[in-house]
C-alpha cells in the first residue's frame, strides 16, 4: 500500500498544480473582465493583454476543470470498492456535499453582503432580511460559486453508485489494454461532438443552477474514462515518449489553430461565434478544446509521473491543503483585488502582482485557521 500511494504522488502533485491554476484563472478574470467572477475592475485591455489573456484563459479553461474530473473518476471505483454503498455515499457526502453547503449557506452570503455590499442599491436591507430572503426563495441552490464542481461531482458519483448497485460488484480486468492514440482521437471526437451539440441550447458564459452545461460533455467523458483509466491502470501506463510528445505539440502548436478560430469568429468586433450555434466557428472551437483537454490530460500524467511523482515536505502540506484553498479562496482573493484597487498597473502586471501575492496567502489562510478549525478539519 506504501508503494501504491508513493506511485500516486504525482497525482496529488498535479491535482495541486490544477487548484493553483483556478485562483490563478480567477485572477485573471478580474483583471481581463472575460468570464464570470464577483468583482470586475473596469480597464480597457490592449490588443496584447487581449490576446494573453484570452489565449492563456481558453486554453486553461479547455483543460483544467476536466483533468480533475478525470482525475475524481480514477479514484472513485477504488473507494466503492473498499467502502461499499453506505460509506461510499457517506463519505461523498460529507467531503463533497457540506463543503458545497458551507460555501451556499455562509461564504456565498458573505462575500455578496459584507465583501461586495457597495454594490448595492439605497435602502440597503439588513443582514438578516437579506439572508431570509436568500433562503426563502431557495436562491443559495444557485449560488454554490467555485463549488459547483463539488456539486457536479457529488452527482457524478451518486450516479456512480446507481449504476453499481445495479450492475453488481465489478471486478478488475483481467485483460488491460494500454491507451493508445486511436483513444485520444475517438474521446476528443466524441467529447467535442456532445460539446457542439450542447452549446446549441446553452452556449459559453451561460449556466443553469451555476453548472456551465457548456463544458460537461468534457467533464461527463473524462470522468467516465478515469473510472476505466483505474480499472485498466492508465495512468501508470501511458508511454513516456506518446504523452510527452503530445504535451509539446500542443503547448507549442495550440495558438496557431486558436487564432484561426477567433479571428473568424471576429472576435474584434465583437462576434464571439465560437461560443454557440450551427456554425463553423462553435464547432471548429469545440474541437480545438477537446483536443487540448485529452491531449494535455495525457501529457501532464506523462510529465508529472516520469518528473514529478515526490513530495518534500512543503509539498505534502501544500497539497493536503489544496481543496481547503479551492473552497476558501474566493473571499480572500476578492478581499485582496479590492485592498489593492487604487495600485495603478497594467492589467496583466497586476494579475501576475496579485497571484504571486495571493496564492501563498490562500494556502496560509486555510492551513494555519481553516484546518485548525474542529468541524472543518474534517471535511477538508
Amino acid at each position: 500500500m506504501e508503494k501504491k500511494m508513493e506511485r500516486y504522488l504525482f497525482i496529488d502533485n498535479l491535482r495541486l498544480l490544477m487548484i493553483v491554476f483556478v485562483v490563478m484563472i480567477h485572477f485573471a478574470v478580474t483583471y481581463s473582465g472575460f468570464g464570470s467572477w464577483y468583482y470586475k475592475e473596469s480597464v480597457k485591455l490592449d490588443i496584447f493583454s487581449t490576446i494573453v489573456f484570452g489565449y492563456a484563459m481558453s486554453y486553461t479553461q479547455g483543460y483544467f476543470m476536466g483533468l480533475l474530473f478525470l482525475i475524481a473518476g480514477f479514484f472513485t471505483p477504488g473507494a466503492f470498492d473498499r467502502k461499499g454503498v453506505k460509506r461510499f455515499l457517506k463519505d461523498r457526502f460529507v467531503r463533497l456535499g457540506i463543503p458545497t453547503l458551507i460555501y451556499m449557506l455562509m461564504i456565498q452570503p458573505f462575500i455578496v453582503y459584507f465583501l461586495l455590499g457597495f454594490n448595492w442599491p439605497p435602502a440597503k436591507p439588513s443582514f438578516g432580511v437579506y439572508y431570509w430572503g436568500y433562503l426563502r426563495s431557495f436562491q443559495f441552490l444557485g449560488e454554490s460559486g467555485p463549488l459547483w464542481f463539488a456539486f457536479a461531482l457529488l452527482i457524478f458519483s451518486c450516479i456512480y453508485a446507481l449504476v453499481r448497485l445495479i450492475r453488481g460488484t465489478i471486478g478488475q480486468q483481467t485483460r488491460q489494454r494500454e491507451i493508445g492514440p486511436s483513444d485520444i482521437v475517438f474521446l476528443g471526437l466524441l467529447i467535442s461532438a456532445g460539446a457542439f451539440c450542447i452549446r446549441l441550447i446553452q452556449p459559453i458564459d451561460t449556466s443553469i443552477l451555476n453548472m456551465q452545461l457548456c463544458y460537461f460533455s468534457q467533464y461527463i467523458i473524462l470522468f467516465i474514462t478515469g473510472i476505466y483509466a483505474y480499472r485498466n491502470n492508465w495512468f501508470s501506463r501511458i508511454q513516456n515518449p506518446f504523452g510527452l510528445k503530445g504535451l509539446i505539440v500542443l503547448v507549442l502548436g495550440g495558438m496557431i489553430p486558436w487564432t484561426a478560430i477567433m479571428v473568424g469568429s471576429g472576435v474584434p468586433q465583437g462576434l464571439f461565434a465560437f461560443k454557440g450555434g450551427m456554425n463553423w466557428q462553435s464547432a471548429a472551437f469545440a474541437l480545438w478544446e477537446s483536443f487540448i483537454s485529452v491531449g494535455m490530460a495525457v501529457g501532464l500524467l506523462t510529465l508529472f509521473r516520469e518528473k514529478f511523482n515526490r513530495q518534500n515536505r512543503l509539498v505534502k502540506i501544500l497539497s493536503d491543503n489544496s481543496f481547503a484553498v479551492y473552497v476558501f479562496h474566493a473571499p480572500i482573493i476578492i478581499y485582496l483585488s479590492l485592498l489593492l484597487k487604487e495600485v495603478m498597473l497594467p492589467p496583466l502586471a497586476k494579475w501576475l502582482l496579485l497571484c504571486i501575492i495571493g496564492i501563498p496567502i490562500c494556502f496560509a489562510v486555510t492551513h494555519f485557521v481553516v484546518r485548525r478549525i474542529p468541524f472543518l478539519n474534517k471535511v477538508m
